[in-house]
C-alpha cells in the first residue's frame, strides 16, 4: 500500500503511540482487502455504529479509553446509533432487571465516553443520522467511514456517498486518523452492478420484502434495479427517499449489500445509467410469485406459531417525519373503521430523537398517543437481544429486525391490521 509522508509519519510515531496502532490498524484492513492506499475522509461528521453500552463489551470501552487516554480524538464530530433503553417501551419487571444488571449496565459511563470522542449532541443516537433532523447528511462524493450498514447503504445508494461497509470500531479509526483505506466501494470499478434486477410486479412492492428478495440473491454484490419508475417515479422526495431507507436495511441485513442502483432515480444512475452495469452482469426477474416465495419462506421461530403477539414494533430503521405522519393517520383510520378507540397490543414506533422532538412540536404527536402508540428512540434490536424479550412472540414490518430477532415478520399492511383489529389478530 502507497502512504503519503503524512500517513508514514504518523505511522511511524510522529503523533504519539496510540495514533500510530491506530494508522497501523487501518494499513493492516487495507492490506486485507488489496487497498492501493488510503484516502482522506471528506464528510463534515463520521457515524459510529458501536452505541449500546453492552456489559459483555469490556475490551471496548478500554479501547476507547486508552484512545482517549492518548489523545486519539475523532477529527469529525460523530452520530451514532440509537440508545438500547427507553423506560417508556413495554417491559416487565424481570425484564428491566436484565436490561440495567446484565445487558446494558455500562450506558452512562460509556456515553460519557462517546462524548469525549466527539459525540455531536445529546440527540445523535439514531441509525437514519443522515435525515435533515439530524444534520448528519454526507454530501455526493463525500468519502465515510461508516459502519451501519442501512446507514452505509443509505450514504452510498441515495447520496452519491462513497463508504465501505465496514466493521464496528473501524468506524471511529478511520475518523480519528482522517483516513480510509481506498478499495471496493470507494472506487469506480467497485460501483459497478454486477445484477440486473427486473422488478416485473402488478403493484408497488413493499419496500422490506422487494429489498430482501434482493439482498439474499445478489449477498454482497451491486445491483443495477430496473422496473420501478412507474412506482417512485424519477423524484427523491421524502416519501422516495423513506421507501429507499427500508429497501436499502433489508437489503443490507437480508444479505450484504453495500450498494445499489435504481434506474432513473438513484444520483449516479440518474447520471451514468446502464453505463454502472459491468459486462456479464447477472439477471433476477422479480415477480408478484417472487415476492411471495420469498415471504412463504420466511422461518416462524415462536414457540407457539399461533400465540398472539404480545408487543409490536415499527422502525428499524428509525422512521421518517412524513412515515410518522402517515402511520399516525392510517392507525387512526383503521381504528375508526373497526370500532376501536386504542390499538389491540401493545405497539411502539421509533425514530430519531431529533426527528421525534420536530415531531412532537405537530398535532400529529397527540393523535398518535392517542391511539396508545408509545413514540420511542430505541433500538429495537438492542430491546429483543434481551432473551427475557427475545421468547415474547413480537410482530414487525422490518426485514432487518426479523433478521437478527425472534421477531416474525409482516407487511405495513398487515401490521396495520393486526393492531387495529379487536384481539390484535
Amino acid at each position: 500500500m502507497y502512504l503519503t509522508d503524512e500517513q508514514q509519519a504518523i505511522l511511524d510515531g510522529s503523533k504519539g503511540e496510540t495514533m500510530a496502532k491506530v494508522m497501523k490498524t487501518l494499513v493492516m484492513y487495507g492490506d486485507t482487502f488489496h487497498a492501493d492506499k488510503l484516502v482522506p475522509v471528506s464528510s463534515q461528521y463520521n457515524h459510529l455504529v458501536t452505541s449500546f453500552g453492552l456489559k459483555m463489551m469490556g475490551p471496548v470501552f478500554d479501547l476507547m479509553q486508552q484512545l482517549i487516554d492518548g489523545g486519539a480524538i475523532s477529527q469529525q464530530k460523530f452520530s451514532v446509533d440509537p440508545r438500547p433503553l427507553d423506560k417508556n417501551v413495554p417491559a416487565n419487571f424481570l425484564q428491566n432487571f436484565v436490561f440495567n444488571n446484565f445487558m446494558y449496565s455500562r450506558q452512562e459511563s460509556y456515553e460519557k465516553q462517546l462524548q469525549q470522542l466527539g459525540l455531536m449532541d445529546e440527540d445523535a443516537f439514531t441509525c437514519t443520522c443522515y435525515m435533515d433532523e439530524v444534520g448528519n447528511t454526507p454530501k455526493m462524493g463525500d468519502i465515510l467511514s461508516w459502519a451501519e450498514s442501512s446507514a452505509v447503504v443509505y450514504a452510498n445508494s441515495v447520496l452519491g456517498a462513497r463508504c465501505n461497509r465496514n466493521s464496528g470500531i473501524m468506524d471511529i479509526m478511520g475518523s480519528i486518523a482522517g483516513f480510509v483505506p481506498h478499495f471496493g466501494l470507494l472506487t469506480d470499478e467497485g460501483r459497478k452492478a454486477t445484477w440486473i434486477v427486473q422488478v416485473a410486479t402488478t403493484k408497488k412492492p413493499e419496500a422490506q420484502l422487494l429489498g430482501s428478495a434482493i439482498g439474499m440473491k445478489v449477498m454482497e454484490e451491486v445491483p443495477f434495479i430496473t422496473g420501478m419508475e412507474k412506482w417512485l417515479g424519477t423524484e427523491l422526495n421524502d416519501e422516495n427517499r423513506a421507501y429507499l431507507k427500508d429497501f436499502g436495511a433489508a437489503t443490507a441485513s437480508n444479505g450484504a449489500v453495500g450498494l445499489f442502483h435504481m434506474e432513473n432515480l438513484t444520483p449516479e444512475a440518474k447520471v451514468q445509467g446502464a453505463g454502472l452495469v459491468a459486462e456479464g452482469a447477472r439477471v433476477y426477474v422479480i415477480d408478484d410469485t417472487e415476492l411471495e416465495r420469498v415471504k412463504k419462506n420466511y422461518p416462524v421461530v415462536w414457540k407457539n406459531p399461533a400465540a398472539k403477539p404480545k408487543l409490536c414494533f415499527v422502525g428499524c430503521p428509525h422512521l421518517s417525519m412524513e412515515q410518522l405522519i402517515r402511520w399516525t393517520e392510517d392507525v387512526e383510520a383503521g381504528l375508526k373503521k373497526n370500532g376501536l378507540k386504542q390499538v389491540s397490543i401493545p405497539t411502539v414506533f421509533t425514530t430519531a430523537p431529533a426527528v421525534k422532538k420536530a415531531f412532537d412540536k405537530t398535532e400529529y404527536a397527540k393523535r398518535l398517543a392517542d391511539t396508545g402508540v408509545v413514540l420511542s428512540y430505541i433500538c429495537p434490536l438492542m430491546y429483543m437481544n434481551n432473551p427475557l424479550c427475545g421468547k415474547m412472540p413480537v410482530i414487525t414490518c422490518s426485514n432487518k429486525l426479523r433478521t437478527y430477532s425472534t421477531a416474525r415478520y409482516y407487511t405495513e399492511q398487515e401490521i396495520l391490521g393486526i393492531i387495529t383489529t379487536e384481539g390484535g389478530k
